[in-house]
């Protein structure tokens, strides 16, 4: 597995959103200003969150994007599974994939003890943990 940008900055932004959360919606042009991130960029990332029921958008003068649910309800791994897709090490040992060496590979157990405990530290790390700088602490 490596993040790309995509993940990277959909942590960010919604770590933007966090950091307000209950204030109202965000303009993206404020997030992207702030997070040093292209707002047409924001934009392509905003769009599978909110889909996804992460983020919501606001219309009007006064919008913008907010969180849908509270910092501690939303994890990095939520985040990073609607921006990046699945979050496997390798493909043998994704969710539904089938290796044609699976029976007779010796390192198969590792890296699916790798996979569980990546996706433990992402799952259990929330928004609110970011914006506290608890992560690891709980």
């Amino acid at each position: 597995m490596k993040l790309t940008t995509r993940g990277e900055y959909g942590v960010l932004a919604m770590h933007d959103l966090a950091m307000h959360y209950g204030t109202g919606p965000v303009a993206l042009k404020v997030i992207a200003a702030r997070q040093g991130i292209s707002e047409h960029y924001l934009e392509q990332l905003m769009r599978p969150l909110r889909q996804d029921g992460l983020v919501r958008s606001v219309r009007g003068a006064q919008g913008g994007y907010e969180l849908a649910r509270a910092p501690a309800e939303i994890s990095v791994g939520d985040i990073l599974r609607v921006v990046e897709g699945p979050l496997s090490t390798l493909e043998c040992v994704a969710d539904g994939a089938s290796c044609k060496r699976s029976a007779k590979c010796a390192a198969r157990s590792v890296w699916e003890l790798l996979d569980r405990k990546i996706n433990d530290v992402l799952d259990s790390t929330t928004l609110h943990h970011l914006c506290t700088g608890t992560v690891g602490q709980e």
